[in-house]
């Protein structure tokens, strides 16, 4: 269990985290999302006692990291993947941090297997693609079979089976019962992966919740209507707070009106709707709807042209 407390960190006027509070459930894979600049790094930095906190705290199974006698064995961490020494194989990189914290080589071999490492063990790492060195990075986090693991970006770079074999092993190892704290750009691999998120932007936690509570309770309700009579059913749902975009000759997106408003309207207009169908956000947009006043930069891009606002009863 991850554990933090009015969590901070400041770098002369910048303040990076600003007293973040969040628990990280063992038996869960939780997932770390945010804007660049958001803090994640930091945070995560602060979890592993390689950043110290302004104020506040965090601790690792009860404990802050840096007091633990067996730390590998209490959380194996993959924060930077290129922090190893180039001129050695993975194994020898590997035995190296095995023997500074009482792990043999049986567990070497193990690891090796594991992350399909097999056929490059005795490669210097100098030599790996991104991918390879991302698997000796997470070998290097579960040399000593630890309770907790903190992943950051764990798929950076890897082809698509690899991303399957990361998914596996986080829910495998959460399964056991184990902490499992990750981070990642890959919105559709977190949707799949993670069983809760906390989401932090400039620096402050603004979401913290299973996925399902997140795709759910994301901005208003959004429906895909088909009709052979689109534009008299936009003049029907025109409404304060009702978007509409059209995405068919015969189908509209209708964010904001409950589905029965929309049949009871189409009713009384005596427009023939014939799909109703209810849309989940994605964790995409679930994502950019909670982080849309967080981030540190804004593209100049405008709405694209089939998006149709209606509200107050004008039509766009």
């Amino acid at each position: 269990m991850i554990q933090a407390s009015s969590l901070a960190k400041s770098y002369g006027a910048k303040r990076a985290v600003d007293g973040v509070s969040f628990t990280v459930q063992p038996g869960k894979v939780t997932g770390f999302l945010g804007p660049n600049g958001a803090g994640k790094s930091t945070t995560m930095r602060m979890i592993m006692g390689l950043d110290r906190p302004t104020s506040g705290g965090v601790t690792v199974n009860g404990k802050p990291f840096a007091e633990h006698r067996a730390p590998l064995h209490e959380v194996g961490a993959l924060l930077e993947a290129k922090a190893v020494h180039k001129s050695r194989s993975a194994r020898n990189h590997l035995r190296a941090i095995g023997a500074t914290h009482g792990v043999g080589r049986p567990r070497v071999d193990e690891v090796i297997e594991l992350t399909g490492l097999a056929g490059v063990a005795g490669k210097r790492v100098g030599g790996f693609s991104l991918g390879m060195g991302q698997r000796l990075g997470i070998a290097a986090a579960l040399l000593g079979d630890p309770q907790t693991l903190i992943l950051d970006e764990p798929v950076n770079g890897l082809d698509p089976e690899g991303v399957l074999w990361v998914r596996n092993l986080a829910r495998g190892l959460a399964a056991e019962g184990r902490t499992v704290f990750l981070s990642s750009h890959l919105m559709s691999e977190m949707a799949v992966t993670a069983d809760h998120l906390i989401v932090i932007g400039r620096g402050r936690i603004v979401a913290d919740a299973p996925i399902s509570e997140i795709l759910g309770g994301q901005g208003r309700v959004r429906t895909r209507v088909r009709t052979d009579h689109p534009a008299e059913l936009m003049n029907a749902l025109a409404a304060p707070g009702v978007e509409i975009s059209v995405v068919g000759p015969d189908t509209l997106e209708v964010l904001g009106a409950h589905p029965k408003d929309i049949a009871r309207r189409a009713l009384e207009r005596q427009v023939l709707v014939y799909e109703l169908t209810p849309l989940q956000a994605s964790l995409e947009e679930a994502y950019m709807e909670l982080t849309k006043d967080d981030v540190e930069y804004h593209s100049g891009g405008q709405q694209p042209p089939a998006a149709v606002g209606v509200d107050a009863g004008k039509q766009a």
